[in-house]
């Protein structure tokens, strides 16, 4: 018998907000996939998980690189806080193999120093995290994340507004 969702821990994981000179924010389109995050019209910024041991800096600057091709950054801020979604009832027990019920985040904003030919979301030796992307206006972002997602956006987008200007 599955564990019932509450039994279950928050996978820790970072998000990154990669703002450029514009005060644009990177965005990519999630592929669609049956099983977990819809029909492929979700955006959402990089994400992912720390590795046992690893800074979440650390941890910000790698998944910002492996889901983007990214390395020319300059950090300018982190959230005060984790935040804590979880997942729709059908996803647990689908998504990182059952083992979570969602995820405890950490928040990082950093510059982009580069130009959009750095951008490459189909990295050698990562499987890719979006089929395209685009730089958008912050006011532009919660509305185009998954619904479960939302208030982590919501929160996330009030922490680092003051980055975009």
């Amino acid at each position: 018998m599955p564990k019932p969702s509450t039994d279950l821990p928050y996978r820790p994981c970072v998000g990154i907000m990669l703002i450029n000179r514009k005060g644009r924010v990177w965005i990519g389109r999630r592929p669609a996939t049956p099983d977990e995050e819809g029909a492929g019209q979700w955006w959402q910024m990089p994400q992912g998980g720390i590795d046992a041991g690893e800074d979440p800096r650390a941890a910000a600057a790698r998944e910002l690189f492996e889901e983007t091709g990214v390395r020319s950054i300059e950090f300018m801020a982190e959230a005060p806080e984790w935040y804590l979604y979880d997942l729709p009832a059908h996803l647990v027990g689908v998504s990182w193999g059952g083992r979570y019920r969602g995820q405890k985040q950490r928040w990082f904003a950093f510059r982009f120093l580069g130009d959009d030919r750095e951008v490459d979301i189909a990295p050698k030796g990562h499987k890719p995290e979006f089929e395209e992307w685009r730089w958008a206006d912050i006011d532009e972002v919660t509305a185009l994340i998954v619904p479960f997602k939302r208030r982590v956006y919501e929160d996330v987008v009030g922490v680092f507004r003051h980055l975009v200007s």
